[in-house]
């Protein structure tokens, strides 16, 4: 994948986070952004790098769908990035239909504990990804279209 394009990393905190932080090789050397939740976790395993807070708590939260989809919008518009990653879990909707409306591509990664069933995230973004990846091969009876590459973290 080309080195020159921008990356925007977007998951809650916590183990989400930390599973798009283990793809440190793959983003370490390209320009990059992340958002995230603004708590102590993030704020640690982010020190120094860019980070946009997002609106939380996300998970089925209308209004938090709400606020960080405006959210998205600001960022998204400033940042321009060309491919958005996540991994989960509510805030990567937002921006993954903003995103696309961009012209960015998409890649999810469903997390590693979804073996036979999907996750509500992955069930809403799956229709737009450009890549999606499991984890799994019981989730390519889920997600047909989807990437099994086995643990990645």
């Amino acid at each position: 994948m080309d080195k020159d394009i921008k990356v925007c990393l977007v998951s809650s905190s916590g183990g989400h986070l930390t599973h798009l932080y283990m793809l440190k090789p793959f983003w370490e050397n390209r320009d990059h952004f992340w958002v995230t939740f603004d708590k102590e976790d993030a704020r640690s395993l982010l020190e120094g790098e860019k980070m946009y807070p997002c609106y939380y708590p996300s998970n089925r939260s209308l209004k938090a769908m709400l606020i960080n989809t405006f959210m998205a919008f600001k960022i998204l518009r400033k940042e321009r990035p060309q491919l958005i990653v996540s991994c989960g879990a509510a805030v990567a909707v937002p921006f993954f239909y903003v995103g696309k409306l961009f012209g960015a591509k998409l890649i999810y990664i469903e997390v590693f504990d979804r073996i036979d069933s999907s996750s509500l995230t992955g069930r809403l973004v799956y229709p737009i990804a450009d890549k999606f990846i499991v984890q799994w091969e019981e989730m390519k009876k889920i997600y047909p279209k989807a990437i099994n590459l086995g643990s990645i973290f």
